[in-house]
C-alpha cells in the first residue's frame, strides 16, 4: 500500500478543458441536420409564437373574447409543436427515429400551423380591443405565421429539388425487361 497501488484504479486524471459537466450536456445538441436557413425559421418560429403567447397572455380584458381564446391555443400549439421539432432535429432522438417521418412530421406541421396560426391571428385582428399587448400579439402572430409557411416553402423546394435528382434515366418499357438484373 505504501507504493500507490491503492489509489490508481480509483483515481482519475485530470480530464483538461474538453471535460465536465457543460461539455457533456453540449455533446446532446447537434445543429448540423437543418441547413442554415432551416435553423434561422425554426429559431424565429419558437421565438416568435412564445412572443405572440406572451403578449396576449398580458390582456387583462376583452369584448368579444373567442378570437383571443382562439389565439392563445394557437400560439402556444405553435411555439410545443416548433419546440418538439426542434428537440427532435438537434438530439439524439433523431437517430432513433425514422428520419423520412421526422422530415414527413415537419413538412405537415409546418404547413398546418402556418394557415391555423394566420387563420387566428386574422381573427384576432378582428375581434381585439386595440390594446398594445394585443396590437403586438397580432403582429408577432402574423410574423410567426409567415416563417412556419416560409419553412414549409423551403421543405417543399428541397422535395422537389430531392425528386429531380431521383428521376431514373428514360429508358423503355421493352429494355427494361429484357436486361439481365446482374448486368
Amino acid at each position: 500500500m505504501e507504493n500507490g497501488a491503492v489509489y490508481s484504479p480509483t483515481t482519475e486524471e485530470d480530464p483538461g478543458p474538453a471535460g465536465g459537466p457543460r461539455s457533456e450536456l453540449a455533446s446532446y445538441f447537434f445543429l448540423g441536420r437543418l441547413p442554415w436557413l432551416r435553423r434561422v425559421l425554426k429559431g424565429l418560429q419558437l421565438l416568435l409564437s412564445l412572443l405572440a403567447f406572451i403578449c396576449e397572455e398580458v390582456v387583462s380584458q376583452c369584448t368579444l373574447c373567442g378570437g383571443l381564446y382562439f389565439f392563445e391555443f394557437v400560439s402556444c400549439s405553435a411555439f410545443l409543436l416548433s419546440l418538439l421539432i426542434l428537440i427532435v432535429y438537434c438530439t439524439p432522438v433523431y437517430d432513433m427515429v425514422d428520419t423520412t417521418k421526422v422530415k414527413a412530421s415537419d413538412f405537415y406541421i409546418a404547413l398546418g400551423t402556418g394557415f391555423v396560426f394566420l387563420l387566428a391571428s386574422i381573427i384576432f385582428v378582428s375581434t381585439h380591443d386595440r390594446t398594445s399587448a394585443e396590437i403586438a400579439a397580432i403582429v408577432f402572430g402574423f410574423i410567426a405565421s409567415f416563417m412556419f409557411l416560409l419553412d414549409f416553402i423551403t421543405m417543399f423546394i428541397e422535395k422537389l429539388r430531392e425528386s429531380r435528382l431521383r428521376k431514373p434515366e428514360n429508358t423503355t418499357r421493352a429494355e427494361a425487361l429484357t436486361e439481365p438484373l446482374n448486368a
